[in-house]
């Protein structure tokens, strides 16, 4: 079984106090030790001083009177009340007399005496030492004449230890200096120690994002200063830090609504950023389905962008700050035609974008295509009434009845020249001043019936039913004459192709907060599936030869498709399984 011990973390102050305090202490520690030992040697100096000069009255005697003619307990008793013992020793440490000893002492030798041996070199010397002969401790004093050695000594007893021990005002004074000094470092650390709280506070803060309401209390000095400029620069930074992340998410929604598909890679190929136009991109191009961008490596049409990142982007070559290498290739996919781009940046990161131009290779076509469609379309009214006329004027000989009916053909004709401009006119102002169409309410049943009262005869005619299925007042808001435009439209184009007989179905199949969805139906032919992405392209005709018997401009249903869009909805057609054809489509 494993135990798990946390210790709890040391304030800073804390730390602080106890480091100076330990610090001071070796230090006071230090400085006591060396004035208790001098104290100490000053007074056994002292008192060593006295007793030499005891050494020196005894000295005088036994040199004047000889030393069997001393006595020394006559001589100490005029010095001094101390119980004094005095030894007297020739200078070879032998001694001749003792006060202490009685008739029968014999003394050793004295020279391996601390204090005879200083006194022989120095001339005199001092000790506190055990003396086995009195079996007691002694404070001895030796002085060294030309004869003798005179050595005195008092007993080492409770008077003399307080006679050399350190003076107690001493200690006070350290223990006072030591409790001062330990309550300024206290108060130094607990200051400096609230600081570093307050920068500790500071930080976590910062670090959770939570220094809206945060107070902080600096101290009045030098670190909290630097606390204030930090805290100033952190703000700073923190205000930069947000516009650039509003500035990047601007760039983000940016690109993610780009007309192209975008990816940024690291240069370890990681991708850092991509949009959803370049995973769709990379999965037309590709046969197989690929869910990350880093599939793009692995697309067989890309082989070249592979290469040339094999060749710069691993390479020990640099970039210079003021270039980048690049390479761009267009290939053709799935009926789609795509320009690739690929951009190595100064630390070996790239970007690869993708763009779908097949719209503008097809908007070039188209205009191409519609140029000689209006020259071709107006060139057969314009000649047939220009035949109709020459004829009138160049034959003298034509009949009232021939000229009538070459009159009721040219009105034809101009008829047919004046609904072409006309469809042409709608179709330009959709596509290029579209922001000039006017909005309102639309009751789109009550439009559907009025279109239907106008087609009524001519449906009559071809024996067509008509049925409308949607709410009486379903309303939508739009351009009235584009949404009359759908429906006519669509209708005209059921009636004149779907053929003698047939139902035509118009409904209104659901509705939400968002759209209308609408289907427009007939039970006629059809067209052929091949016909079916065409038939809204300005001019298309699927059959051209039926269709200009039938009349018609060729506009009429890629004026359906740009009214649609025009409403920000969809229009797509299919063929019935039962026959006939379904528009289905919807108003935003």
């Amino acid at each position: 079984m494993s135990h798990v011990f946390k210790h709890s973390k040391v304030s800073f102050h804390r730390s602080l106090f106890f480091f100076g305090v330990g610090i001071f202490s070796i230090f006071m520690s230090t400085a006591f030790l060396y004035q208790y030992n001098r104290e100490m040697l000053f007074r056994k100096e002292l008192l060593n001083s006295i007793l030499q000069t005891y050494n020196y009255s005894i000295l005088n005697n036994v040199e004047q009177k000889g030393p069997a003619n001393t006595d020394l307990d006559a001589i100490t008793e005029s010095l001094t009340d101390y119980d004094l013992r005095v030894t007297v020793m020739d200078l070879y440490g032998n001694v001749i007399l003792d006060n202490r000893s009685g008739e029968n002492s014999i003394f050793n030798n004295h020279t391996d005496r601390p204090e005879v041996l200083d006194a022989l070199i120095k001339g005199e010397g001092y000790t506190v030492r055990y003396s086995n002969t009195l079996e007691e401790p002694f404070f001895y004093s030796a002085k060294k004449s030309d004869n003798y050695i005179i050595r005195s000594a008092i007993p080492y007893n409770i008077g003399t230890k307080l006679y050399l021990s350190v003076d107690k005002s001493v200690i006070f004074f350290f223990v006072a200096m030591g409790a001062l000094f330990i309550g300024m470092i206290f108060y130094f650390s607990f200051r400096l120690g609230n600081a570093i709280s307050s920068l500790r506070e500071f930080s976590k803060k910062a670090e959770m994002d939570e220094l809206k309401d945060l107070d902080i209390k600096l101290p009045n000095n030098d670190l909290g200063e630097i606390s204030s400029h930090i805290i100033k620069l952190y703000t700073k930074l923190n205000q930069t830090k947000q516009y650039l992340s509003l500035e990047k998410e601007k760039l983000l929604k940016h690109l993610q609504i780009s007309k192209e598909g975008l990816a940024e890679f690291d240069k370890d190929r990681r991708c850092i950023f991509t949009n959803t136009l370049f995973i769709q991109y990379i999965n037309l191009i590709s046969d197989k389905g690929l869910n990350s961008p880093e599939g793009i490596f692995h697309i067989d049409e890309l082989s070249r962008i592979n290469y040339f990142l094999s060749i710069h982007q691993r390479g020990s070559e640099t970039i210079n700050n003021s270039e980048y290498w690049s390479e761009s290739i267009t290939i053709n996919k799935n009926g789609k035609t795509f320009h690739i781009e690929c951009i190595i940046f100064q630390d070996k990161s790239f970007e690869i974008s993708i763009n779908n131009v097949t719209q503008q290779q097809e908007e070039t076509r188209l205009k191409k295509q519609l140029t000689q469609n209006v020259a071709h379309e107006l060139k057969t009214p314009v000649s047939s009434i220009k035949g109709y006329l020459e004829t009138i004027l160049g034959n003298k000989n034509v009949s009232q009845d021939q000229m009538h009916q070459f009159i009721e053909r040219c009105y034809a004709q101009t008829n047919r020249l004046s609904d072409l401009l006309k469809d042409i006119s709608v179709l330009n102002r959709i596509d290029e001043a579209g922001e000039n169409f006017t909005t309102e309410d639309i009751n789109i049943r009550n439009l559907v019936e009025e279109i239907f009262e106008d087609s009524e005869e001519l449906l009559n005619e071809k024996k067509m039913n008509f049925e409308i299925r949607m709410p009486d007042n379903i309303m939508y808001k739009g351009n009235p004459m584009l949404v009359y435009s759908i429906f006519r439209n669509l209708l005209d184009n059921a009636i004149a192709y779907a053929g003698d007989g047939k139902s035509i179905i118009v409904n209104c199949y659901r509705q939400d907060k968002n759209a209308l969805y609408f289907s427009f139906s007939d039970n006629g032919c059809g067209i052929e599936d091949q016909h079916l992405n065409r038939i809204f392209e300005r001019f298309y005709r699927v059959d051209k030869g039926r269709s200009r018997k039938l009349g018609g401009t060729g506009l009429g249903l890629a004026i359906v498709k740009n009214a649609v869009l025009f409403h920000k909805g969809e229009i797509m057609v299919k063929n019935k399984p039962d026959g006939g054809l379904e528009f289905l489509f919807s108003l935003s």
